[in-house]
């Protein structure tokens, strides 16, 4: 077991970055009511490929920027049933993918989702954020915050 105390403490919401799906930034809410992950997605795209089922999806990683796209495609591992916050149940793909999060790197698993009406593109749910930092939600940005020349194309 880790000692809590020498996790890093991540705020209520935190710049991230999602390189295998080639998003540089993304602001996210760590959501620790949420058990997995969800990505703003669109133009979603679940096809075969000899390997078994992908996902081709877009992302607008900068809200309320709509012209700013990435085109993504990831392996899913699993079509899984999901309750939004509304109480409504789905079935979303669900994808593995690398974060970088405070110099850390690591793999979650991702549901891709239409998130256009929520405040933000990413939620980080507590399995991928579980053992590895403390939350302050009295904090943002602890991991800094991107210049906005970086965070665009």
């Amino acid at each position: 077991m880790t000692d809590k105390t020498s996790l890093p403490i991540i705020g209520w919401r935190e710049w991230i970055a999602l390189p295998d799906l080639g998003i540089k930034f993304i602001k996210a809410k760590i959501d620790t009511g949420a058990r997995s992950s969800s990505l703003h997605a669109f133009d979603i795209e679940v096809f075969e490929q000899d390997d078994g089922q992908w996902a081709r999806f877009k992302v607008n990683p900068v809200q309320r920027n709509e012209t700013w796209e990435v085109e993504s495609t990831a392996p899913v591992i699993d079509m899984r049933a999901i309750r939004s916050s509304s109480g409504q149940s789905e079935v979303r793909p669900v994808v593995k993918t690398t974060v970088r999060l405070m110099g850390q790197q690591f793999d979650i698993e991702l549901t891709l989702a239409d998130r256009n009406q929520m405040g933000f593109r990413m939620l980080l749910g507590r399995e991928a954020f579980r053992r590895r930092f403390l939350i302050d939600p009295g904090k943002s940005y602890r991991g800094g915050i991107p210049k906005k020349r970086k965070r665009h194309p």
